[in-house]
């Protein structure tokens, strides 16, 4: 069996469009989405309606729990935000339709999933499993994703939120990061997801596959948005500026 794992998507519809056509043409079964559709692009609702249309199991993720308690707090929930990010998340929590806010509200944080080839154990989580906000990065020592993991030990650790995808064996659990399926800040303009392939008699391996999108039609949504001009280089260029998270 061959997974698809697609996290941080981050409003950016077009590339939501092409990853999963993409994924099932080299072959993926199934497709997970590890949070974060929310933020930055111009499409937040249309992300969150087509993830649902088409049943794609998902987390939430760190900025769309920002925005979900924004929505429901007002002001007082991003008080300490900078300008520039607070316009961005006031801009977002906006153009959340109230399904796609229920959509959010009602996901969980984490997936323990149960892969029949093999009985395979898999834990999603958008940070890491200590939180949404915290981090995995390509660096992590043994010891560090044991600390990470408390007592869980599946065989596979997916997660996203860097933006910065890899795939490493760390301490016998295969560790995946899916990058960014919708806003990558690596310099490389092309989003990411990870493939897992899931056999009985091997070990579980995965990759990771960048793929082109219609990039000049999010570019041009943004610009007939009110978000920070800046974010139209970012997306282009596949970078990530200092008021971007």
């Amino acid at each position: 069996m061959l997974i698809a794992f697609i996290s941080d998507i981050h409003g950016n519809l077009p590339a939501l469009d092409a990853a999963p056509a993409d994924a099932k043409g080299r072959g993926a079964g199934r497709i997970v989405c590890c949070g974060d559709m929310t933020g930055y692009g111009p499409f937040p609702d249309g992300v969150c309606k087509l993830l649902e249309r088409l049943h794609i199991p998902a987390i939430v993720g760190n900025y769309d729990l920002k925005a979900i308690e924004a929505a429901k707090q007002g002001k007082p929930a991003a008080k300490e935000m900078k300008a520039k990010k607070l316009k961005i998340l006031w801009w977002t929590v906006e153009k959340l339709s109230r399904r796609s806010r229920l959509y959010l509200a009602g996901l969980p944080e984490r997936l323990d999933l149960q892969i029949p080839a093999g009985g395979r154990r898999f834990l999603v989580v958008h940070g890491s499993p200590v939180s949404a906000d915290d981090a995995v990065y390509p660096s992590i020592t043994r010891q560090g994703l044991e600390k990470k993991l408390g007592d869980a030990r599946p065989e596979v650790l997916v997660c996203g939120h860097t933006h910065i995808p890899f795939v490493r064996r760390i301490g016998g659990i295969l560790v995946v990061n899916c990058g960014s399926a919708g806003h990558p800040i690596d310099g490389d303009p092309r989003p990411s997801y990870a493939l897992v392939r899931v056999e009985r008699d091997a070990a579980p391996r995965g990759r990771i596959v960048r793929f082109a999108y219609d990039r000049e039609r999010t570019i041009a949504a943004l610009e007939k948005t009110t978000l920070p001009k800046g974010l139209r280089k970012d997306f282009s260029g596949g970078i990530k500026r200092r008021f971007i998270e």
